[in-house]
């Protein structure tokens, strides 16, 4: 995933840790932040410190990966099972 915004990182903590079955308050446990913390963040707070997102997202067994916005992209791997039925319309 790409993040651009504080709101893209929100989005997916939120998802892992639904993904997971973690409540808010036991992700902050295990990340060491409070539960306002979490709640704040989800919501897109853009003031959260980068040391407790970095936290967080270890916390959900998530990395963080830099690179260049002007370097290309590796692309997915293309499913020949997919294009093969979308061609065949089903």
């Amino acid at each position: 995933m790409t993040l651009r915004s504080i709101r893209d990182a929100a989005v997916a903590v939120r998802g892992r840790r639904t993904e997971l079955g973690l409540s808010q308050d036991e992700l902050a446990a295990r990340a060491g932040v409070s539960r306002k913390w979490v709640v704040e963040f989800e919501a897109g707070k853009a003031s959260a410190e980068f040391a407790l997102v970095i936290r967080v997202l270890d916390a959900l067994g998530l990395a963080l990966e830099l690179a260049s916005a002007d370097t290309p992209r590796a692309r997915a791997p293309i499913d020949l099972d997919d294009i093969l039925d979308e061609h065949r319309g089903r």
